[in-house]
């Protein structure tokens, strides 16, 4: 078939696109910034990324995506452009695209996010769930009739699906995800120190101190911030049983989820699952204790994918082979009940 494909995993956090046969092509934060007056595009990816929270007045820098869904289609269209220029560059005929979803996303919502791969300079969109998409990409073997269990754990959504014969036979997707965990520290530590701090700090604080179990060894973190009180920028000591503390409530909530779907998976499936495990993917999923945690929690052997940040994305790229051989999960735009824009054409 002429022409090149991409797997697109569209994330909160990231934009990853995998080109099958070459590999990871392309993995940047999604984050554009863009002029306030003109609506100019200044950078888009890891430069904008590093302007977050630290922009002036007439600099607008935003994350396009919330929860797995586009929340600002314009600038959502931007940032994929010039995403799949940089992969795609001098190539006469554009490509062929998979994009990967979250399993609870509206037909609006499914909508807006064709219309805007197709706008970025694509031929073709088909739309994949991202459970799917991590099981094929972690090398789960999803055509045999045996169940198979994935835990997506993104930024903006944890994605739990049982899967057996190409199909998913028991799934949820929970609005819960790093961005929450992050934002659990944010709060925690303006409520206990009287200390603001932001996302970005968070994250750097969730990256060297998190962790989803209680650590026997106490390592302790400087956080720059500012304190509420004194409205002064001060430093403040930060111990890992703190930080287990702040993101025990998302945790917890990714870990129910877990349990739920556990609880409607068919007993024969069940049983599957006990002896096959579950496996977890998606960049929450290194945080230090995970894999334990939901083996604690389930009973149920856990493990965390060899590359699990890039394991939708290679799914994605490798679900164009298995287009209308999948009995769920995956959505061709032909099979939508709308139309596609003339916008976009």
């Amino acid at each position: 078939m002429l022409g090149v494909s991409l797997g697109i995993d569209l994330g909160t956090a990231n934009v990853t696109i995998y080109v099958p046969g070459q590999g990871i092509m392309l993995r940047e934060p999604s984050v554009i910034a863009v002029d306030k007056q003109t609506d100019k595009m200044i950078a888009c990816g890891q430069e904008a990324y590093m302007m977050l929270g630290r922009t002036p007045d007439s600099i607008y820098a935003v994350r396009p995506l919330t929860k797995g869904v586009i929340s600002e289609y314009d600038y959502a269209e931007q940032m994929l452009r010039t995403f799949v220029r940089r992969v795609c560059a001098y190539k006469v005929i554009k490509p062929r695209a998979a994009v990967s979803i979250p399993a609870t996303v509206t037909e609006v919502e499914q909508r807006s996010v064709v219309e805007a791969v197709m706008a970025a300079g694509t031929r073709r969109v088909v739309l994949i769930e991202e459970s799917v998409a991590a099981a094929i990409g972690a090398g789960i073997s999803i055509d045999l009739p045996q169940g198979s269990m994935v835990v997506n754990i993104g930024a903006g959504t944890t994605d739990i699906a049982v899967l057996s014969l190409k199909g998913i036979a028991s799934s949820l997707s929970v609005r819960v995800g790093g961005d929450d965990i992050d934002e659990a520290i944010i709060r925690y530590l303006h409520n206990r120190y009287n200390h603001i701090i932001g996302k970005l700090t968070a994250e750097q604080v969730k990256i060297s101190l998190g962790c989803a179990l209680p650590s026997k060894v106490n390592r302790y973190m400087e956080v720059k911030g500012r304190n509420a009180v004194s409205g002064l920028p001060c430093l403040q000591k930060v111990s890992t049983s703190d930080i287990f503390d702040a993101i025990s409530e998302p945790i917890q909530d990714i870990f129910s989820a877990i349990q739920r779907v556990l609880e409607t998976t068919p007993p024969e499936l069940a049983g599957d699952i006990m002896t096959s495990g579950i496996c977890l993917n998606g960049g929450a999923s290194l945080l230090p204790g995970m894999a334990e945690a939901v083996s604690r929690v389930t009973g149920v052997e856990c493990r965390v994918a060899e590359n699990p940040s890039d394991c939708v994305a290679i799914g994605t790229g490798k679900s164009l082979e298995y287009v209308g051989m999948l009995f769920t999960g995956v959505y061709d735009v032909g099979q939508f009940s709308f139309p596609v824009s003339d916008s976009v054409h």
